[in-house]
């Protein structure tokens, strides 16, 4: 995205929570991915890693029946790291450079506490995809009981400017503020921007600026919702009209797209398969489906090489290519009322014609469930008997072209990245 219009990116500083090594020792310990990317089997393997694990508080676990639910014990358990001295606000607010370092990746962005504007027709920020119900209460309610931001939402904008220099001068100022690295390889450092001067520069700036949600977009509408049970209780202007966001520059860090996969628990390959065979036209079905013997990983390679709608069903121990579907099922199935870019989607295919009309999968928890890794998708379906969807990732430039047309992918279409850490520095509603 390159300038909005009108009413740019209001990016303020804010008093950072932040571990305390003294208290945790090692943060890598304490930190963990996002919580829509870790695997349900994966939150123990946290929680024993350190007694103070974020997780606790972004995956709570305790049973609904003890300590009024599992977004109260979050809100306890923060509430008493706080008392403890495991987390403490920084004196002074400040917008945070955050680096990040994977092995195919160097991500660099400012950390900071963004205004959220209207509810709709933000210029300033657009989101790309549709959002669930559940999930955005999930994370409303975790934040209305944390009192917290617990962890940013990535946000992408085409800059190159003031706003992207004194991020990169801040880097080469002096030590950061923490320096770690985890388990997978990466390496997170974090510096404090409280300058007058150099705060004032990148307001500036960002004021010109649009921005595209990259990753994030229940918590975005839980902070919309925060925000307006404020007001509507009649609280007025507070903390809940920002929300925090990892704005980065694409224009100097490029993000990587990533695909999101689905997995559904109730249905078998087989019963994927004659699916297809029933609701397409005589002597073929509504996709083609050839078994493919490539092995893995070049599997995925052959997906990402089809032309036209493909998809990569697995979970019986074998590869299945989908691809050509048949074209009455297309006109049928996919809405018209939407731009031929976002009609020819994978995403799109995917839900309109074979969730919802051929295989009838009702699009909840319980009959579908997304991973962001596509062993873990595999895994999921041979031990649940059921079926994985295999994705390609969805083209940036199409994303943006979308999202500047105010048109919004169906959920889960895409995954950026990197992905920023949970467990950095947290936003508290109750210090500003």
């Amino acid at each position: 995205m390159d300038h909005a219009d009108t009413n740019g990116l209001d990016l303020a500083p804010f008093r950072g929570l932040r571990y305390d090594p003294a208290k945790v020792g090692d943060l890598a310990l304490v930190m963990s991915p996002p919580y829509d990317v870790i695997e349900p089997e994966a939150i123990g393997l946290f929680e024993d890693s350190e007694p103070h694990n974020i997780v606790r508080v972004v995956l709570p676990r305790t049973p609904r029946s003890e300590l009024g639910g599992p977004h109260a014990h979050a809100g306890a358990t923060l509430r008493a790291w706080l008392a403890d001295g495991v987390l403490r606000p920084d004196p002074t607010p400040a917008l945070y450079v955050y680096d990040q370092i994977t092995t195919t990746a160097h991500q660099r962005g400012l950390i900071g506490a963004l205004a959220l504007g209207p509810a709709t027709g933000n210029p300033a920020v657009l989101p790309h995809e549709d959002v669930m119900p559940g999930p955005v209460t999930d994370r409303t309610e975790l934040m209305r009981a944390t009192q917290a931001n617990p962890e940013p939402i990535l946000l992408a904008y085409n800059g190159n400017g003031p706003a992207s220099d004194a991020v990169d001068r801040a880097v080469l100022s002096g030590p950061p503020l923490l320096e770690t690295s985890t388990p997978d390889n990466t390496e997170h450092r974090l510096w404090a921007i409280t300058d007058p001067e150099e705060l004032q520069r990148i307001t500036g700036d960002l004021a010109t600026r649009q921005a595209l949600i990259a990753d994030g977009h229940h918590r975005w509408a839980g902070y919309h919702r925060l925000r307006d049970d404020a007001h509507q209780a009649g609280h007025g202007a507070g903390a809940w009209d920002r929300g925090l966001v990892l704005l980065v520059d694409s224009a100097r860090y490029p993000l990587q797209v990533g695909a999101i996969h689905r997995v559904l628990p109730g249905m078998s390959v087989p019963a994927i398969l004659a699916g297809l065979v029933s609701h397409g036209p005589a002597g073929s079905g509504a996709f083609l489906a050839r078994r493919v013997e490539d092995p893995w990983p070049s599997v995925l390679w052959t997906l990402e090489r089809a032309e036209g709608p493909a998809f990569l069903l697995a979970g019986d121990g074998a590869f299945h290519l989908l691809t050509d579907p048949d074209p009455e099922l297309l006109a049928t199935a996919v809405p018209r009322d939407r731009p031929q870019m976002w009609r020819e989607l994978d995403a799109t295919i995917l839900h309109t014609a074979l969730l919802d009309l051929v295989w009838g999968v009702p699009d909840d928890p319980e009959h579908i469930t997304y991973h962001h890794d596509a062993v873990a998708a595999i895994h999921e379906a041979q031990t649940s008997g059921g079926s994985a969807i295999l994705m390609r990732p969805t083209n940036e430039s199409t994303v943006r072209e979308l999202a500047r047309q105010s048109v919004r992918m169906p959920r889960k279409s895409t995954s950026f990245g990197p992905k920023p850490a949970t467990g950095l520095v947290l936003r508290s509603l109750a210090l500003e």
